[in-house]
Order: C-alpha cells, then sequence, then structure tokens
C-alpha cells in the first residue's frame, strides 16, 4: 500500500511526557492525567493509578467497552472503569500516536473545554516519535451495516481513503451534515474544536435521574466546557456551522479508534450514537470477511 496522504509512513508514539489536569463531564471529579511514550506494540492502554499504585491497565478494545449514557467506557474484569475515553482516543488517532500508557488517577478522562482542542495541542507540544514499523490501516473490503428500527443507520464501505458522511437532525436546528475526508490536518481544523452539546433544560432532570440511579450523569456540565442550548441557540454562540454533527464526527472517530488503527473506507452514519459507534465496531469484528490490515509496507 503507498503511503495515504496526510498521513506518516511510520508508526508512533510522544516524543515527551503529556500531563494534564482538569475535571469529568459525568462525575465532575477532578482527574489527573499522565500519558507516557509506549513500545511498538502495546496500542493504547489505559492505567488507573490509586495513591500512585497501578490498580488496573485497560487496553482501548471494543471487547472492554461498557455502555454508558452519553459516553464511551471500558472496564476491566475486576470491574475498575475509565469513563469518557472518545475525544481522547479521536486526538491520538489523529495526531498518530499508535501506542501510549495513559495514566489516570481518576475514573473519568477530563472533558477540558468539551473538544479535541487541547488534546491535540497538548499532544503537538509533546511532538511525535516515530517508531520502526510501517503506519497501519484497517481496510474495509465490503460494506457492513447496522440499524436500530430505522431511525438510526451505519454503513462503513471500501474507500481510498477515511471518509465519513454523517447526519444528524436537532429540533430548533434542522438537518445537520458533515461529510469530508478524515486525517491529521482536517480533524484538527475541522472537527476538533466541535464541543460536547446538550440543552440546559434536560441537564438537571439527566443529573438528578443520575443520582437516583447511581450513575453520575453530566455532574461536571458546564457552559465552560459544553455547548449549551437554550432555546434556538447556544451561550456564547457556535464555533463552527454545524457544530453539533461535528462533534457526533468527532465521537465516532474516537469509538472507532477503539478498533486500534484508522479505516481505509467510507462511514455513511445517520444520527449516530455511542451505542452506534460500537455495534458497528462489533459487526466488523464478527465479519472478518469484511475487513483486511494494510500497512504502507505493502
Amino acid at each position: 500500500m503507498t503511503a495515504q496522504p496526510g498521513w506518516a509512513q511510520q508508526q508512533g508514539t510522544l516524543a515527551t511526557e503529556l500531563r494534564l489536569s482538569g475535571h469529568g463531564l459525568h462525575t465532575g471529579r477532578r482527574v489527573n492525567v499522565h500519558i507516557s511514550p509506549a513500545p511498538l506494540g502495546q496500542g493504547i492502554v489505559f492505567r488507573r493509578m490509586r495513591a500512585g499504585r497501578v490498580v488496573a491497565e485497560l487496553p482501548a478494545s471494543p471487547q472492554l467497552r461498557l455502555g454508558q449514557p452519553l459516553c464511551t467506557a471500558l472496564q476491566s474484569a475486576s470491574g475498575v472503569r475509565v469513563r469518557t475515553v472518545e475525544h481522547l482516543l479521536a486526538s491520538l488517532l489523529a495526531c498518530q500516536i499508535d501506542h501510549a500508557t495513559v495514566g489516570l488517577d481518576a475514573e473519568e478522562v477530563p472533558i477540558l473545554d468539551g473538544s479535541a482542542l487541547p488534546w491535540i495541542a497538548a499532544i503537538d507540544a509533546c511532538g511525535r516519535a516515530a517508531l520502526p514499523a510501517p503506519k497501519r490501516f484497517l481496510r474495509i473490503r465490503r460494506a457492513v451495516t447496522v440499524e436500530d428500527g430505522g431511525t438510526r443507520r451505519l454503513t462503513v464501505t471500501p474507500a481510498d481513503g477515511y471518509e465519513m458522511d454523517v447526519t444528524n437532525d436537532l429540533k430548533g436546528f434542522g438537518e445537520l451534515k458533515w461529510a469530508g475526508t478524515i486525517d491529521p490536518a482536517s480533524f484538527a481544523t475541522e472537527i476538533a474544536p466541535a464541543r460536547s452539546y446538550g440543552r440546559l433544560k434536560w441537564a438537571v432532570p439527566a443529573i438528578a435521574f443520575g443520582y437516583l440511579r447511581g450513575n453520575p450523569i453530566l455532574r461536571g456540565a458546564r457552559p465552560s466546557c459544553t455547548a449549551t442550548i437554550v432555546g434556538n441557540g447556544v451561550i456564547g454562540g457556535m464555533r463552527l456551522p454545524m457544530e453539533f454533527v461535528r462533534h457526533r464526527v468527532l465521537d465516532l472517530i474516537g469509538d472507532l479508534a477503539l478498533l486500534g488503527a484508522p479505516l481505509l473506507g467510507k462511514v455513511t452514519a445517520l444520527r449516530p450514537s455511542h451505542e452506534m459507534n460500537y455495534r458497528l465496531c462489533a459487526a466488523l469484528l464478527d465479519q472478518p470477511d469484511a475487513w483486511e490490515w494494510a500497512d504502507t509496507a505493502n
């Protein structure tokens, strides 16, 4: 396979360690993150820390995915969780960090400003170190589709690059659509700035529901870390045209990053969600004839 335009020819890791702190969108808890370079072959591994001790290591893998409201989480066999991994996974993939160890001293990855921009800036500041192996992609060989009652549908088909065509709708904003090619440059400018979003009038009931169920939801949500919708507008305005659907693209990239590499395929999505994104991952893994590994050496 020839080199993909916009992508490096070799796999990579961080050149220096990354340290960053913030609070979780759902738990509201403060968390310190320490991302370290990792050797070839490791992939992305989350490491839960407690009092300076490792309590669990969780590879970024669909096999560990745990269904949670409004986010993607991983859970170890012993029940240790890492919550809201999607923005960081999308940023690592787009910055071509194929191998890294992500240490956390709390359950949830920080939401920062609700977008992937702070992650992109922090990773770029650390730099990227090339590793002695060709860049790897997951090439789609035939179409795979998942549906949910006809209201949600995701299809991935063969393509020469990583492409997306995503449609969503939101009352008061009409049909929202974004289509384009995903590569490090387009992600940084067109997708990364898009923030998590939600209606203010639904936030308080959701938080209360989470307390009743014992599962934290939106306890850390603030206008400073979300595109907060009031009526038919956003507090402070939108960062980009169609910001809401661009954020769906961000989540989709992050959820599909659990597969371990960028796709060589086109994802066409109608009303994607974290659950549907995972179902597409699972459908691909269940149909090994629908895809293959490809790299810049073949």
